[in-house]
C-alpha cells in the first residue's frame, strides 16, 4: 500500500514538473517576451480598437493578446453555477436516501444517481449543447444559447454522484446511538437530523463538496462543448465563458512546439494544476478543523 501511495505521489509531482518545465520559458525566454510577458497576462493592457485598458484573449491575431483573466472568469462562473445546483442536489439526495427512504426505495434510487457517475462527461457536453441550451433559451430568453448556466448545469450532473456518495456514506456513517438518544429526549426527526446527523456528518460532507469543487474546476470536455468559448472578461452568468482546461483542450493541438502560444498554454496547466492544490488543500483543511470541533464537542 505505501508503495502504491509513494507511486501516486510520483506520478503527480512528474506531471506538475514536465507542465512546469514546458512553462518555465515564459519566466526566461527574451524571445516569447517579444510576444507576451508574465506582467502582461495579469494586468490590463491597452490594444489597438479598444477604449481603454482590457483584459483580452486574443492568441491568434496580427497581435497576439494573452490576457488570462477573461479565462479565469469563466472557470469561476461555470464552477459557480455547477456547485450551486449540484451540492444542494447531491447533499440532499443523500440525506433522503439514508434518512428516510424505505430500503426498497433506497436500492432503486442509490444506484440510478451513482449511474451518473458513469456517463462519459461527452455525452453529458452534448446533452448540454443540443437539448439543455434550447430549452433554456426558449424559457428564460437568454440571449447566448451556450453559456455559463447551461455550461454549469450540465457540470452538476457530474459532480452530483461524488457528493452524493461521499454524503450518503457519512450520513449511514453516524452512530445509531445518537439518532436514538436524540429521539428518547423528545426530538423530533427532523431536529434530529439538524442538530444531530448534519454536524456528525459534516466532515464527509466537506470531502464530498471539495472532491466536486475539483472536479468542476478541471473538468474540460462538458465546458468546451456547452460554454459557447468565447473569452469575455464579465461577471454576468448568460454570457458565454471559456474555462482555464476548455482553453488548453481547444488550442494546443493547433500551435507551434516552443512557440509563445505553447508556453502559455503550459502556463495555464500550471495555474490550473495550482488551484487544483489549493482547493484540495483548503477542502482537507476545513475537514481536519470540523473534526476537531466535533472532537471537543464530544
Amino acid at each position: 500500500m505505501r508503495l502504491v501511495a509513494l507511486s501516486a505521489i510520483a506520478a503527480i509531482l512528474l506531471i506538475f514538473a514536465f507542465v512546469a518545465r514546458e512553462a518555465w520559458p515564459l519566466l526566461t525566454s527574451s524571445a516569447i517576451h517579444k510576444e507576451v510577458t508574465l506582467r502582461q497576462m495579469w494586468t490590463a493592457q491597452q490594444w489597438a480598437g479598444y477604449d481603454g485598458p482590457d483584459h483580452v484573449w486574443q492568441p491568434v491575431s496580427d497581435i497576439p493578446k494573452f490576457g488570462i483573466w477573461p479565462l479565469l472568469a469563466g472557470t469561476i462562473k461555470v464552477t459557480v453555477v455547477a456547485m450551486l445546483f449540484g451540492v444542494p442536489l447531491g447533499v440532499g439526495a443523500a440525506l433522503y436516501v439514508s434518512q428516510y427512504a424505505a430500503p426498497r426505495v433506497r436500492e432503486i434510487v442509490k444506484p440510478v444517481v451513482e449511474l451518473l457517475a458513469g456517463i462519459p462527461s461527452v455525452v453529458l457536453g452534448f446533452f448540454a449543447l443540443m437539448v439543455m441550451a434550447t430549452w433554456m433559451q426558449d424559457a428564460f430568453g437568454l440571449e447566448s444559447r451556450l453559456n455559463a448556466i447551461v455550461a454549469g448545469l450540465a457540470l452538476s450532473f457530474a459532480i452530483i454522484p461524488v457528493i452524493f456518495t461521499i454524503s450518503e456514506e457519512a450520513f449511514r456513517a453516524v452512530p445509531r446511538s445518537y439518532v436514538e438518544a436524540s429521539i428518547a429526549l423528545g426530538a423530533a426527526r427532523w431536529q434530529t437530523i439538524l442538530r444531530v446527523v448534519l454536524p456528525a456528518a459534516s466532515p464527509g460532507i466537506a470531502a464530498g463538496v471539495a472532491l466536486g469543487l475539483g472536479r468542476a474546476v478541471g473538468e474540460t470536455m462538458i465546458v468546451l462543448m456547452a460554454s459557447g468559448n468565447a473569452a469575455i472578461f464579465s461577471a454576468a452568468l448568460s454570457e458565454s465563458v471559456r474555462t482555464l482546461s476548455a482553453t488548453i483542450a481547444a488550442e494546443l493541438a493547433e500551435v507551434v512546439f516552443g512557440g509563445a502560444h505553447y508556453t502559455v498554454l503550459f502556463y495555464l496547466g500550471t495555474v490550473l494544476f495550482v488551484v487544483t492544490f489549493v482547493v484540495n488543500s483548503a477542502g482537507d483543511w476545513i475537514i481536519n478543523r470540523m473534526k476537531r470541533r466535533l472532537g471537543e464537542s464530544a
